[in-house]
C-alpha cells in the first residue's frame, strides 16, 4: 500500500493535464503562424497600418531596419502609418517564413525574409540589396493566447547589399 501512494498524485495531475488540453482544442500549428504572416504580408500591400499591427500585443516592442525601437501595439501602427504615408507608400512586400521554432506549444519564434519594392525611399542608413530591391530579415516572438498568437517582440534588419567584387 505504501508504494501506490506516490502514484495517485501523478494520476490526478496527468487527469488534469489531460483535461486543460482537451478543453483548450488542439495545438497551435505552424500554418496558424504562417497564415499570420500572410495576413500581414497583404496588409503591408494595402498599406493598411492597423491590419498590419493588429496582431502584436498591447505591450509589444518592435525595433525597425534603423534601430529604432517602438513600444506598443498603438506606437507600432501609428509609426508605420506614417512609412505608409511616406517612404513606403506604394510599396509591396512579399514574404517567406524561413523557420519556425516552437520554444513551448504557445510560444514560437517565427523568421522570415521581406523583399520589399515599389519603394519610393529609404530611411537614412539604409540600402537596397539589388536594385529597387529592399531585403530584411524579421523575426518575430510570439504567444498564443485566448486562442491567438499575439506578437511579443519583433526585429527588422535590412540586409546589406553584396560589396563589389574586387
Amino acid at each position: 500500500m505504501m508504494g501506490r501512494t506516490p502514484a495517485l498524485p501523478f494520476v490526478a495531475s496527468l487527469l488534469l493535464l489531460t483535461s486543460a488540453c482537451a478543453t483548450t482544442g488542439a495545438p497551435p500549428t505552424e500554418a496558424d503562424l504562417v497564415q499570420l504572416v500572410n495576413a500581414q504580408t497583404e496588409a503591408w500591400n494595402r498599406q493598411d497600418a492597423k491590419a498590419w499591427s493588429k496582431d502584436f500585443a498591447a505591450d509589444a516592442s518592435f525595433i525597425n531596419i534603423v534601430g529604432t525601437i517602438f513600444e506598443g501595439r498603438d506606437e507600432i501602427e501609428q509609426r508605420h502609418a506614417g512609412i505608409f504615408a511616406s517612404i513606403f507608400k506604394g510599396s509591396r512586400s512579399q514574404v517567406t517564413v524561413r523557420k519556425v521554432t516552437f520554444l513551448q506549444d504557445d510560444i514560437a519564434i517565427v523568421d522570415t525574409t521581406h523583399e520589399v519594392t515599389g519603394h519610393p525611399g529609404l530611411p537614412p542608413g539604409v540600402q537596397d540589396t539589388e536594385p529597387g530591391l529592399l531585403r530584411t530579415q524579421m523575426r518575430y516572438v510570439m504567444k498564443h493566447v485566448d486562442g491567438q498568437w499575439r506578437i511579443l517582440a519583433g526585429q527588422n534588419t535590412d540586409v546589406k547589399p553584396r560589396p563589389a567584387a574586387p
